[in-house]
C-alpha cells in the first residue's frame, strides 16, 4: 500500500508490530521469550492430543489392568509405549497429561473470557453512570472479594451440580467449572474498567461526543473502551494461569473434573492416592506439566505488565 500525497509505502499493522516498542521488549527479554515457547510447545502438544498419544485416556474399553502401575520406560519393569508409565487402571500417564492439559487450558481460556466480558460491562455501566449502579456493583464486588476464592468457586460448583439433572452431571461439570471461576474473577476486571472509565468521561472528547448526541452504549464500547484495554489484557494473561491453578484445585478436592474425564487437577488427586505406595510417577509428571504451564503463563504476564508499563520505559 502507498500514500498517494508522499509515494511512500503506509506500513501494514505487522510491519508496525515488528517496528514497535512492545515486539522490540519482547525480543531482549529473554525469560519472556523462552516462556513463550515453552507455553507454545505445551498448547500445541495439548491440543494435537489425539495425534501424538499412545493411548485415549477417555476410552475405558482401551484400558487394560494387566497395564496397571507400570513404571516410566527408564525403570525395570517399563513398558512401550507407556512413556512414563501408567497409573492403576492402565492408562497411560503421558497420554493422561496431553489430554488433561487441554481441559485445562480450555477451561481457563473460557472462564478468562467469560469474567473479561462480564467485568467489562460491568465496570464500563459502573464508571460511565456511577452513582446508584456503581455502589451497588462495587459493593457486591468487595462482598465476593472477602470470601476465598477457592471457596467462592466450590460453593458456586457444588451447588450448581446438585442443580444439574443426574445425566448432565458429568457433561456439564466443564461449564460449572467456567462459571465458578468466573464468578469471582470479573471482580478485577470490573475495578480496573471502572477506574479507568471514570477518568476518560471527563476528557474533553468523551464530553464532545456526548453534546452531540452520541448514544452513551456507543460511546461506551467505541471511544472509551479502547482506553483501558492495556491494563485489561495484563490482567487477562495473569489471571489465565490463576484460572488454570483453580480449576486444578478444585478437581484435586473433587468438585472438579471426574475421573473418566481428568484435567491435570484430577489427575493429581488420584495419583496422590499412590504416592507412597512406590507409584510416584502417577502424581509427579501431572504435577510438573502443571507447574511449568503456570510458571510460563505467569512469566509472560510479568513482562506484559512492565512492557506495558510507561513509567518502566
Amino acid at each position: 500500500m502507498s500514500d498517494q500525497t508522499s509515494g511512500k509505502a503506509v506500513p501494514t499493522r505487522m510491519e508496525r508490530f515488528w517496528d514497535s516498542d512492545l515486539w522490540w521488549s519482547f525480543k531482549s527479554h529473554k525469560s519472556a521469550v523462552g516462556a513463550a515457547i515453552v507455553l507454545l510447545l505445551v498448547i500445541i502438544t495439548a491440543f494435537l492430543a489425539p495425534v501424538l498419544s499412545p493411548q485415549n485416556p477417555y476410552d475405558l474399553a482401551a484400558l487394560e489392568l494387566w497395564n496397571a502401575e507400570l513404571p516410566p520406560i527408564w525403570m525395570e519393569g517399563g513398558q512401550m509405549p507407556f512413556l512414563l508409565g501408567t497409573d492403576v487402571q492402565g492408562r497411560d500417564i503421558l497420554s493422561g497429561i496431553l489430554y488433561g492439559t487441554r481441559i485445562s487450558i480450555i477451561i481457563g481460556i473460557a472462564s478468562v473470557a467469560v469474567s473479561l466480558v462480564v467485568g467489562i460491562g460491568l465496570g464500563l455501566m459502573a464508571g460511565y453512570y456511577g452513582g446508584w449502579i456503581d455502589n451497588v456493583l462495587m459493593r457486591i464486588g468487595d462482598v465476593l472479594l472477602s470470601i476465598p476464592i477457592v471457596l467462592v468457586a466450590i460453593l458456586v460448583s457444588s451447588v450448581a451440580q446438585q442443580f444439574l439433572p443426574p445425566a448432565f452431571r458429568e457433561v456439564g461439570v466443564a461449564a460449572v467449572l467456567v462459571l465458578a471461576i468466573a464468578m469471582y474473577s470479573w471482580v478485577q476486571y470490573a475495578r480496573v474498567v471502572r477506574a479507568q472509565t471514570m477518568v476518560e468521561r471527563r476528557k474533553e472528547y468523551v464530553m464532545a461526543s456526548r453534546l452531540v448526541g452520541t448514544p452513551a452504549r456507543r460511546l461506551m464500547v467505541k471511544h472509551i473502551l479502547p482506553n483501558t484495554l492495556t491494563p485489561i489484557f495484563v490482567a487477562a494473561t495473569l489471571n489465565f494461569g490463576l484460572a488454570i491453578l483453580i480449576e486444578a484445585t478444585l478437581s484435586f478436592l473433587g468438585v472438579g473434573m471426574p475421573p473418566n474425564q481428568p484435567s491435570l487437577g484430577t489427575l493429581i488427586r488420584v495419583g496422590n492416592q499412590y504416592l507412597f505406595s512406590g507409584s510416584w510417577w502417577i502424581v509427579l509428571f501431572p504435577s510438573i506439566q502443571l507447574c511449568i504451564l503456570v510458571v510460563a503463563v505467569n512469566m509472560l504476564g510479568d513482562w506484559l505488565r512492565d512492557a506495558l508499563n510507561p513509567k518502566l520505559r
